[in-house]
């Protein structure tokens, strides 16, 4: 029988061929979509504090130095915990790996309704900051090893689900804390976000198909990549947009009420409203620049933009004008900076273990040094009696940040 007698042979194939395609396309779909719902996880717990400052401290009998370390002992939990990363990814895998950190956080951020005492909401602070540190150092191997192709693009859509995890909980958290009548349960009730994250991550187990875990016990076995100095330059850019970040969650809401005269609920909102126009920034940035390797350009332009934006708010706090001015700067320049310094590691790596190894080295670090700039701010602001001190040294170390952008040419990524 010849092929065009056998139908089977003629149409068989392209129909497998297209079922092959649509399957792949669906399974691809769902890694991204679970991946986006896990990254939604990584900034509520931190995020939710920042409107509710004011009252946190009322009824703890907190000074702003000791309100900063709601924020601060997470992100420096997530600077001492990254290594942990490593050897949980050695024993389950990227994908269990990544579950063990979303678990981590759900169960933090859900003790924090057991009561108000200090000791209890710094502990569960960190422990949130250790679950996030496994969980975010693990996601640049995960695009690595399954969206090599288009790295910018996908950490762009992760990042965006930073952002708008942040965005939510910034937003809904003061509205919550008077609808529960407790700022404790408020602040617990993001763990939900935790168990649709798990349970999105694992039926995408076979889609994300990261079951082959050997790439992370070469990254564990070699340990950071101290001598490099292209992970010292990725570590130092990451250190700062972290600080910033982390800075901007803490003590933007706190500005706006302090000096700004705003209530807790309008600067929640105002606060939602700039990580909203991030969340936007942080997907079309990326994609407007493409997969290119040289992204100095980006990073430049972004981060000016970023300092432009924090000299606004230290300048006129009380101006609806400047306000909105600085939130759409700092929106639209660490909106777009935030995913373009995350896709270094990617960048910066020749394989899924290496993105691990310099992410590793970045994130404990960066977050260690992180966890010192909204302690500052808190001390400045105690100090001083207001923010504008404090945000005018935000918007000069953003600037400085060029430096080690501009030395990370093409030629550093090769070495």
């Amino acid at each position: 029988m010849t092929d065009t007698e056998n139908p089977s042979r003629t149409t068989g194939t392209p129909v497998d061929r297209a079922s092959a395609t649509s399957a792949d396309r669906a399974a691809l779909g769902l890694a991204a979509v679970a991946l986006f719902v896990a990254a939604v996880n990584l900034r509520p717990a931190i995020a939710a504090v920042s409107p509710l400052v004011d009252t946190i401290r009322a009824d703890l009998g907190l000074s702003a130095t000791g309100a900063s370390l709601l924020t601060t002992i997470p992100t420096l939990a997530m600077g001492l915990c990254a290594p942990l990363a490593a050897v949980v990814a050695r024993r389950r895998g990227l994908h269990g790996g990544v579950t063990i950190g979303l678990l981590i956080v759900g169960i933090g951020t859900l003790a924090r309704v057991l009561g108000s005492a200090t000791w209890l909401q710094l502990l569960c602070a960190f422990a949130v900051g250790a679950g996030i540190a496994i969980t975010q150092t693990l996601l640049p191997a995960v695009v690595k090893s399954r969206f090599s192709a288009r790295p910018g693009l996908v950490t762009g859509l992760y990042t965006a689900g930073l952002g708008l995890g942040g965005a939510v909980a910034a937003g809904a958290t003061a509205p919550l804390a008077d609808a529960f009548g407790s700022w404790p349960v408020a602040l617990g009730s993001w763990a939900v976000l935790a168990v649709a994250g798990i349970a999105l991550w694992s039926v995408a187990k076979n889609s994300l198909n990261l079951g082959d875990a050997s790439g992370v016990r070469r990254f564990t076995t070699v340990g950071l990549p101290w001598r490099s100095s292209t992970a010292w330059l990725v570590t130092a850019v990451s250190a700062g947009n972290s600080a910033l970040y982390y800075c901007e969650l803490a003590w933007i809401a706190p500005l706006l009420t302090n000096d700004g005269g705003r209530t807790e609920s309008s600067a929640g909102v105002l606060l939602t409203v700039m990580i909203s126009i991030q969340v936007v920034a942080m997907i079309a940035v990326p994609a407007l620049l493409g997969e290119r390797r040289d992204q100095r350009a980006g990073l430049a332009v972004t981060t000016v933009l970023t300092a432009a934006g924090f000299l606004g708010f230290a300048i006129a706090p009380d101006s609806t004008a400047v306000v909105w001015l600085s939130i759409a700067l700092i929106g639209i320049g660490h909106g777009g900076l935030f995913p373009l310094v995350l896709t270094l590691p990617v960048t910066a790596a020749r394989d899924a273990a290496e993105a691990g190894r310099i992410s590793g080295m970045a994130f404990f670090v960066g977050y260690g040094c992180a966890a010192a700039g909204p302690l500052l701010v808190g001390l400045l602001r105690d100090a001083t009696g207001n923010f504008e001190l404090a945000f005018v040294l935000l918007a000069v170390v953003t600037a400085v940040l060029v430096v080690p952008i501009l030395a990370l040419s093409p030629h550093k990524l090769e070495e």
